[in-house]
C-alpha cells in the first residue's frame, strides 16, 4: 500500500525547487507548518533524509534526496500532462524576471521577445532592480530569475554564466588619453574618476584598484549610467562602467568615447541567477536554460560588433 501521496511529491518538488519551506509554502498556497510536517512524515516514511538543514541557510538536497526530487519531479509532470485537457502539458502561468538595471536596457527586451517566442501562454513580468533588492526579491520569491553581475550573491543562490564583461573607461574625445586603445587600472587611478554611486558597484571597483595597491582619485558617484556618462563626455572625469552602450553620444549631445580596460582582474560575469537549484526537470531549469541560450547567444553577436 501506497503511503506518499502526489501531495507529497509535489511539496518535496517545491522545497528543492525554492530552497525554504516560507517560498515553497506560498507557491502552494499552503501554510508552512502544514509542508513542514508534510516533508517529516515523507523522510520519516522514506527511512533517510532528504535535505540538508542549517540555521540560517537555504535548504539543500541530500544525494539520495537529489535522486529522489528528480524521479518525483517526472511523476508530477506527468500528472499535470494527464490532468490537462487532451494530454497537453499544463501551461505555467507566469514568471516574473529581474533584471541589474544597468543592464536591463540591453537584457529586458531580447529576453521578453525569446520567452514569448518559447513560450506564448506564460505572461512575463519584469522588474530593473539594484544589487541588494535583486538579492531580496530572490530571497522573497518576488522574483523567479535574475540576469545580473555576480556580486552580493551568497552560496545560497544558483548561478549560469552567460556572458564575461570587461569594464569601459568613458572618456571625452578631448581627454589626453582618448587616443589609447585600451587603459590599465594603473593609468586610469590617476584621473578624476566617475563611477556609480550604487553601492556593491562602488565597493566592486574600489576593490579592484585595491588589489593592484592602487588609490583611485573619486571625482563623482553618478545616480544612472547615463548621468555618468553625461559627466565623463562633459570632462568632468573619466567613468567607468560594465554596461556601456554602443552610442557616442550622451544624452545631451556630447561625443563620448568608451575604451576597454585591459586588466584581467577586471572581467567580470554575467549570470542568471535564483534561489537555490532548480530541479533538471523543472519548469523553471528549462526556461532558465533556453533564456541562458538565447541571451548568451545575443552577448556574443553583440561583442563580434563591438
Amino acid at each position: 500500500m501506497l503511503y506518499l501521496t502526489l501531495r507529497h511529491y509535489e511539496y518535496i518538488c517545491a522545497v528543492a525547487e525554492y530552497g525554504s519551506l516560507s517560498a515553497a509554502a506560498e507557491a502552494l498556497h499552503v501554510s508552512q507548518p502544514a509542508l513542514s510536517t508534510a516533508l517529516a512524515r515523507a523522510e520519516d516514511h522514506l527511512g533517510h533524509a532528504l535535505f540538508v538543514r542549517r540555521q540560517g541557510a537555504p535548504l539543500s538536497l541530500t544525494p539520495q534526496g537529489r535522486d529522489f526530487a528528480k524521479a518525483a519531479q517526472k511523476l508530477v509532470e506527468q500528472a499535470r500532462r494527464l490532468e490537462a485537457p487532451d494530454g497537453a502539458k499544463s501551461p505555467w502561468q507566469e514568471l516574473t524576471i529581474g533584471c541589474f538595471s544597468d543592464l536591463a536596457p540591453f537584457v529586458l527586451a531580447p529576453a521578453l521577445h525569446c520567452l514569448r517566442q518559447t513560450f506564448p501562454q506564460l505572461a512575463v513580468n519584469m522588474r530593473s532592480l539594484g544589487f541588494s533588492q535583486l538579492t531580496q526579491a530572490l530571497l522573497q520569491n518576488e522574483i523567479d530569475l535574475a540576469v545580473t553581475y555576480d556580486l552580493g550573491l551568497d552560496a545560497g543562490f544558483d548561478r549560469k554564466i552567460i556572458d564575461r564583461r570587461r569594464p569601459q573607461a568613458l572618456l571625452s574625445p578631448n581627454h589626453a588619453l582618448a587616443h589609447h586603445s585600451s587603459l590599465s587600472l594603473a593609468e586610469l587611478s590617476r584621473e578624476p574618476l566617475v563611477l556609480s554611486q550604487e553601492g556593491l558597484s562602488v565597493q566592486h571597483m574600489l576593490t579592484l584598484f585595491k588589489t593592484l595597491d592602487l588609490t583611485p582619485r573619486i571625482a563623482h558617484r553618478a545616480a544612472s549610467l547615463e548621468v555618468l556618462r553625461s559627466l565623463a563626455a562633459n570632462g568632468e572625469g573619466i567613468g567607468i562602467s560594465y554596461s556601456a552602450p554602443a552610442i557616442p553620444h550622451s544624452y545631451d549631445g556630447k561625443e563620448i568615447l568608451r575604451i576597454p580596460i585591459r586588466d584581467s582582474c577586471a572581467i567580470e560575469p554575467v549570470i542568471i541567477a535564483c534561489h537555490g537549484v532548480p530541479l533538471p526537470e523543472s519548469r523553471l531549469s528549462r526556461v532558465r536554460e533556453i533564456l541562458s541560450n538565447a541571451l548568451a547567444q545575443d552577448a556574443s553577436d553583440a561583442g563580434k560588433n563591438c
